[in-house]
């Protein structure tokens, strides 16, 4: 479960990002509290999250071509540094009391435009540090320290903000990327697996674009991605209001849901490290399971069964999250992979600001157990059909069957099953 964490290089990575990771999450519940105090304005929380993704959706995709002519290593030195500084800055504002929402606005900005070369860097300097035998699992790993600093951030964060107020918590955060900085620092260059950088020219977004576009199992694995995030995972949306409308609960249950459903997600991510390859029946399979599993939760009669399907949803959410990602690095020619993975992050990030409102306008109009029900539905029908699609172009033909007490599901070449029909 952990192989990849005897290389030193990941090894020193992965311990900074557990640092920063949550004193990004710290910074995220500081961020939002402080426009709210600022505003009182929900709306202009939401313009603040906006701002921080925006970059992504807009530029995205040329973050990934100079990701691909860049030093990785480099390049995150860079993108580190930038979003520990902002944090400093914000904090600096906020403890000498002359910060003012547009403060935030441009933080939100200057984050959001490191992470449009940092994110595809980070990604893609997986499989410098580790190779492709351990890739699986390091991008897994990746994953659990994610959904860790999940659970420990927000909690750190409230503490902080009650105690001594949310300045503190955004200095925290800008002191956190000291920890992946010094690992950036450390490591050594003669072990990282060398990956041959694309020269600049003309049209190498474009070339990118062609490159997915004509690699079946890149652009309906990115396809699938996109359906999932964009109508699968907006939580937000209705775990708050099946919090307070349906089970009038209140704020407790909605940090419960939460709480339960990163644990899920951290189990998902750990199991994915532990597993070691990317199948796409895998995360056809998984897609289909968390579908399945809304539509279950979007009917559930009582408070504490939805609160408890929170964890096999956040399970095979995350399945589908680690196997996409790992499989896409795996299959791509590592010159391309900054652009790859800029094209993939973008559609699975960029799913969100377009999801949110069509699931909001389902919940209002229709009611919340009907959207996320919409939501599972939807994101089960398109695994199945992309799975249709692609066993019927590699001329494959579903396969049912026991193999030691267990049963078996998987697809086989159509002459393999017509031969051991025949002999049967």
């Amino acid at each position: 479960m952990f192989s990849s964490l005897r290389v030193r290089n990941y090894r020193l990575f992965f311990v900074g990002q557990v640092v920063s990771n949550i004193g990004t999450w710290m910074q995220r519940i500081a961020q939002d509290w402080l426009v709210l105090s600022l505003t009182g304005s929900a709306t202009a929380v939401g313009v603040t999250t906006a701002l921080q993704f925006l970059p992504m959706l807009l530029f995205g995709l040329y973050g990934g071509v100079l990701v691909d002519r860049l030093p990785k290593r480099r390049a995150l030195l860079f993108t580190q540094s930038a979003m520990g500084a902002t944090g400093v800055a914000l904090a600096a504002l906020t403890l000498t009391g002359h910060v003012q929402v547009w403060h935030v606005y441009l933080a939100a900005v200057v984050v959001g435009l490191a992470t449009v070369v940092d994110n595809p860097a980070r990604q893609s300097f997986v499989s410098e540090m580790v190779g492709p035998d351990q890739l699986q699992n390091a991008v897994s790993l990746n994953s659990a320290n994610f959904q860790s600093a999940r659970l420990v951030g927000p909690a750190v964060a409230g503490v902080m903000i009650t105690g001594v107020g949310t300045g503190w918590a955004f200095l925290a955060n800008g002191l956190s990327f000291v920890a992946p900085l010094i690992g950036l620092m450390m490591m050594r260059a003669r072990e990282l697996y060398v990956v041959e950088r694309a020269p600049r020219a003309k049209g190498q977004l474009r070339e990118g674009l062609h490159y997915v576009a004509g690699r079946p199992e890149l652009i309906w694995t990115i396809v699938l991605a996109g359906f999932v995030s964009t109508f699968g995972f907006n939580f937000p949306v209705f775990l708050s209001a099946f919090a307070d409308d349906v089970f009038h609960a209140g704020a407790g249950s909605y940090s419960l849901f939460n709480t339960l459903m990163a644990v899920g997600s951290l189990a998902g991510a750990l199991l994915a490290a532990r597993r070691g390859t990317a199948r796409m029946r895998v995360l056809l399979a998984g897609a289909v399971a968390f579908g399945t599993l809304e539509i279950v939760a979007a009917i559930a009669p009582s408070l504490w069964l939805f609160a408890l399907l929170m964890v096999p949803i956040g399970m095979f959410g995350m399945t589908v999250n680690v196997t996409a990602n790992s499989s896409i690095q795996m299959s791509t020619d590592p010159a391309m992979r900054g652009r790859v993975m800029a094209l993939y992050m973008m559609v699975f990030m960029g799913g969100a600001p377009v999801g949110a409102p069509i699931a909001g306008w389902v919940t209002d109009a229709y009611g919340v157990r009907a959207g996320l029900a919409s939501g599972g539905a939807i994101a089960a029908a398109a695994a199945v059909t992309i799975g249709l699609v692609l066993a019927r172009v590699g001329n494959l033909r579903l396969s049912v069957g026991w193999n030691h007490g267990h049963p078996h599901v998987r697809f086989v070449p159509r002459e393999a099953q017509e031969q051991l029909a025949a002999a049967a």
